[in-house]
């Protein structure tokens, strides 16, 4: 690049990453205040929520990012032509191409950063979200326990528990059992802590003693220095973790196994999602050439281009609209899957057909006189 496309293409550049990291702070807080309910209700740590919310961050980047782009190269774009410095390159020598080449290198950076976040990190998030989050819906711990209350569980459990200390340590705990058929067993203990004995959850007493009042009014009672109490029937040993179509590697979006349709979506589903990811990068082309067209593809003008920037905003509104509306539709007709393709190039060739054209605002056109002299 010559030294004055090296300075566009910061001007332009600068503007797109704040827009873009503009946007994924608003993301990153929507999420959070969605992930309050792992803090609030589910007894996790501010770090879990802290991780959800990242995770989650990659599938949204698909959005952002060309909403990021159009932004910050119509704020980059208006500043360089009010403030006429894209008329002085034009004066100096350079071509059309060359004013926006950096401006195109910008959108194929964006689009190759897409097709990154789309295909590999995208499914590795969310796959890691969606075993974090079977991990507290299924943690026994967090169900079970609440400092000060008692906390009813499954099949007849429920839990008490005075205090509970940083290292997960429980202190004066009690335990209440009931069969179901008259029988009531109770366990108190000075101290508690959850752990895995070869992979199945354990609640370990110390110092504590049971209780046992059987259905034929037998009262038994013992003390014990250590007593291992087994968790596992009161976990739900039939629920596993369902993976939906944007969790899944794209080698399982296009050739998925039959357990893998029947658990996760139509083999419709999948490959529109795999489509869309792979077409997700264009519209990155897309807003940068609209928004291009907005700024450069009329006269220049002292009073602004809000009108412009208006049309432009919503043709790249409607486009991307009808790129969501599409990807719904390919997954009951899969022959559809190519308009993921050719909405976006078809918006975008459209968009530099303006951008390129010969004539300037209150030029006649050659073609036309021609075509009226000849019906003259």
């Amino acid at each position: 690049m010559t030294l004055i496309q090296r300075y566009l293409f910061r001007q332009i550049g600068v503007p797109v990453v704040a827009a873009c990291a503009a946007l994924a702070g608003i993301g990153l807080l929507s999420q959070s205040l969605d992930q309050l309910e792992v803090i609030v209700e589910r007894g996790q740590s501010v770090w879990v929520m802290v991780k959800l919310t990242l995770l989650a961050l990659p599938q949204l980047f698909s959005v952002i990012l060309p909403i990021g782009l159009f932004v910050g190269a119509l704020i980059a774009l208006t500043r360089l032509q009010r403030e006429q410095e894209l008329t002085a390159a034009f004066a100096s020598g350079m071509t059309r191409w060359k004013v926006i080449s950096p401006a195109a290198r910008i959108a194929a950076i964006a689009a190759v950063v897409t097709l990154v976040m789309t295909v590999l990190i995208q499914p590795w998030s969310q796959r890691t979200a969606r075993e974090q989050a079977y991990a507290i819906r299924t943690d026994l711990a967090a169900l079970l326990v609440e400092e000060g209350r008692f906390v009813q569980g499954p099949d007849g459990l429920t839990v008490y528990v005075q205090q509970i200390e940083q290292n997960g340590l429980l202190k004066n705990l009690f335990v209440y059992l009931d069969d179901g058929k008259g029988g009531v067993r109770t366990w108190d203990a000075a101290e508690a802590r959850f752990e895995q004995v070869q992979g199945q959850p354990f609640l370990t007493l110390t110092n504590g003693s049971m209780q046992e009042y059987s259905s034929n009014g037998v009262l038994n009672q013992f003390s014990f220095a250590r007593f291992p109490f087994d968790l596992t029937p009161f976990t739900d040993s039939r629920e596993t973790i369902r993976y939906k179509p944007s969790d899944l590697w794209m080698g399982q979006l296009f050739d998925p196994t039959p357990d893998l349709v029947a658990a996760s979506g139509s083999r419709g589903e999948l490959l529109a999602e795999a489509h869309s990811r792979l077409s997700s990068p264009l519209y990155a082309l897309t807003a940068m050439a609209l928004a291009l067209s907005a700024i450069m593809g009329g006269a220049f003008s002292r009073t602004g281009y809000g009108w412009r920037m208006a049309k432009a905003a919503g043709i790249f509104l409607v486009v991307r609209v009808f790129g969501y509306g599409i990807v719904a539709a390919s997954a009951w007709n899969s022959w559809l899957n190519v308009f993921q393709y050719l909405l976006p190039l078809v918006a975008a060739a459209l968009a530099l057909r303006m951008l390129f054209r010969a004539l300037k605002p209150g030029r006649r056109s050659p073609a036309l006189d021609r075509l009226k002299a000849r019906f003259a």
